[in-house]
């Protein structure tokens, strides 16, 4: 399209390829750097999750935007991609913990999300494989899961067929300045540049309010029909809001080769990539201590990865500098919120009205420090 910019984008996980996806189909000339391969990163050790999550109005708004999106192509997604339709089971412990249920019911239903209070007898019916004693659950409709890697593959090959340059992977970007970047001692240059290099964002942009943050999951041989949900402990919530060195919470997924996907848990460890053996047998108990049965499955294999983290839990999307863009720090929400991000980066960068208020994601708001938690 004549006249219109051309964007690097660094980063070829599923932010960056949503973003570069986004932008070619606005008529952008685009060019996406990797310094591995698609999805190396954050994407490819993620759970792979499109749900709402309602820490916050503002990460309500782009969660559930997003996950529309996702919705609205989903007939478009190949078979790799593994794209279910499985609800998520938000589930309480305690009867106590139900007016917490019912809360996010109620701020759900408010956006027209379609949600159900399940008492303990729906909870047991909708997911049998929990133990007994439950007090009941929120159960999201409309949520979904897919395989991260897939869905970032097709959204680049969308990208290529709207008029991108196809990625350039083993990139690796040496430093960023406004329109341009380093690579191999030499400047490549366009209109803007775009950072969604998910953890590794700040080696880039010094002064990028994230750190990485570890987390491991499990996942089991097949057991088709096993679990029917995505299914979630309203512990997760607090799990990821609060950013203490270790914790766990319950969380599994159904996928849809047969196999259940068991997490989570998060560290603040730095680089240190090593499998924390004792996290991950509390992870574990702690899985089977809401599904007995899990204890009895075949354990596949098991792996770590780092999510970018920011302090207050809101990705950072939008300016940092004229003509430097970040599009990071989106935790465990990447994947599901990869598409909302595109389309405010999108409208951000071409100067038109977004959907969704941009204030709260941006990436030079003020924030706790880091440091001092």
């Amino acid at each position: 399209m004549p006249g219109s910019p051309s964007v690097i984008v660094v980063g070829a996980g599923v932010v960056g390829a949503a973003c570069a996806e986004a932008l070619a189909a606005a008529g952008c000339g685009v060019t996406v750097l990797e310094a591995a391969f698609a999805a190396a990163g954050a994407t490819g050790a993620a759970m792979g999750h499109l749900a709402l999550m309602g820490e916050s109005d503002a990460q309500l708004a782009l969660s559930s935007c997003s996950r529309r999106l996702w919705a609205e192509r989903a007939a478009a997604l190949p078979a790799e991609v593994e794209h279910q339709r499985c609800g998520t089971l938000w589930v309480a412990e305690e009867e106590e913990e139900m007016a917490q249920v019912r809360a996010m019911a109620a701020a759900y239903a408010g956006r027209g999300e379609a949600v159900q209070v399940l008492d303990a007898a729906g909870l047991r019916e909708a997911e049998p494989g929990l133990r007994e004693g439950l007090a009941g659950a929120l159960l999201v409709q409309d949520d979904r899961v897919l395989y991260g890697p897939a869905a970032t593959r097709w959204l680049l090959g969308e990208a290529v067929r709207l008029g991108a340059q196809p990625v350039r992977s083993g990139e690796a970007v040496e430093a960023v300045a406004p329109g341009r970047v380093r690579l191999g001692g030499a400047w490549l240059e366009a209109d803007h540049v775009l950072v969604a290099a998910g953890p590794a964002s700040p080696a880039l942009v010094p002064g990028l309010p994230t750190v990485p943050r570890k987390g491991h999951l499990v996942v089991t041989e097949r057991y088709p029909g096993l679990v029917r949900h995505q299914v979630l402990e309203l512990g997760y919530a607090r799990s990821a809001r609060e950013l203490t060195r270790e914790s766990v919470a319950f969380n599994v997924q159904p996928r849809a080769t047969g196999q259940v996907l068991v997490g989570s848990s998060r560290e603040l460890v730095g680089w240190d990539a090593s499998v924390n053996r004792p996290l991950l047998a509390r992870m574990l108990r702690r899985a089977v201590a809401f599904m007995p049965g899990l204890g009895s499955l075949q354990v596949l294999r098991a792996w770590t990865g780092f999510r970018p983290a920011t302090s207050d839990k809101l990705p950072l999307i939008g300016a940092w500098e004229e003509r430097l863009w970040i599009a990071a720090g989106h935790e465990g929400l990447g994947i599901t919120t990869a598409l909302g991000t595109a389309q405010l980066v999108c409208s951000l960068l071409l100067g038109r009205r977004p959907e969704l208020d941009p204030a709260p994601f941006d990436p030079r708001r003020t924030m706790p420090e880091l440091a001092s938690l």
